[in-house]
């Protein structure tokens, strides 16, 4: 059952859901499970998005990490979002698959760790517009499966410091940074407080430091999900750019 009300913000209008207990989905860029990168980031979240469930070997203890730990290791292309009335992940993945199919790989090259709003992520060394322009077509053609933001997300998300243009994005496009607000990064930790971040910055170096090199692309797309709201974010499957071929089956 839905709610009928209507929530109205700066002259635009969104209708909020009663369904807290609805699976989100998110269309996300992460490397292929036994890449080195994902094993790093695996440890240090101590979780895998590839395999719910399964413990996790010398995962590090070191705290704020946990919103990226239960979104998993990944850099948001389309953010969560739920199916609107009457649409299947199914045809959500049918889309994917096409999608992927015609599209080629994109460049993100090497990365550095970077300090965005007080939490560490891994973002390109050097601009690509590309990956703009990817992300671009992403939020638009699949927002066709999106159900309207509910009034929980719209309050949360209003709680941030947002300008207009992120706000417009907001509710029409159910996230503030797209478009020319889009920035690629993979996050890796929650809000550092301004006494710990050098120490943080030390560690993350110590961790990731060999891995950021690698010439990187955003090579396949994949779609996570999340079941509920205090569920973690696992894959569901996994798209390779240009092949349409699975590289994960979905569950």
């Amino acid at each position: 059952m839905r709610c009928v009300e209507q929530l109205q913000t700066g002259g635009l209008t969104a209708t909020p859901s009663c369904e807290a207990h609805e699976p989100r989905y998110a269309i996300y860029y992460t490397p292929a499970p036994e890449h080195p990168l994902t094993v790093a980031a695996r440890r240090w979240l101590g979780r895998d998005a590839f395999a719910p469930g399964i413990g996790i070997a010398n995962a590090d203890g070191t705290s704020f990490k946990s919103e990226p730990r239960r979104y998993g290791f990944h850099a948001t292309i389309k953010a969560p979002f739920r199916l609107k009335e009457g649409g299947s992940v199914e045809a959500l993945e049918r889309a994917l698959r096409g999608f992927a199919a015609k599209t080629p790989a994109c460049p993100i090259g090497p990365l550095r760790i970077d300090l965005l709003g007080g939490f560490f992520a891994l973002v390109p060394i050097h601009p690509w517009p590309a990956l703009r322009g990817l992300a671009s077509r992403v939020v638009e053609e699949f927002d066709m499966f999106r159900a309207p933001m509910n009034g929980d997300d719209l309050k949360r998300r209003m709680g941030r410091e947002l300008d207009e243009v992120e706000m417009t994005n907001l509710v029409t496009w159910g996230y503030p940074y797209v478009f020319d607000r889009f920035r690629f990064h993979m996050t890796l930790t929650d809000r550092v407080p301004e006494d710990g971040r050098a120490a943080m910055r030390a560690r993350l170096v110590e961790i990731f430091e060999l891995y950021l090199s690698e010439d990187y692309h955003i090579d396949s797309l994949s779609l996570f999900v999340q079941e509920h709201r205090s569920a973690d974010f696992v894959v569901r499957s996994q798209f390779a750019l240009k092949t349409g071929a699975a590289l994960k089956s979905a569950v």
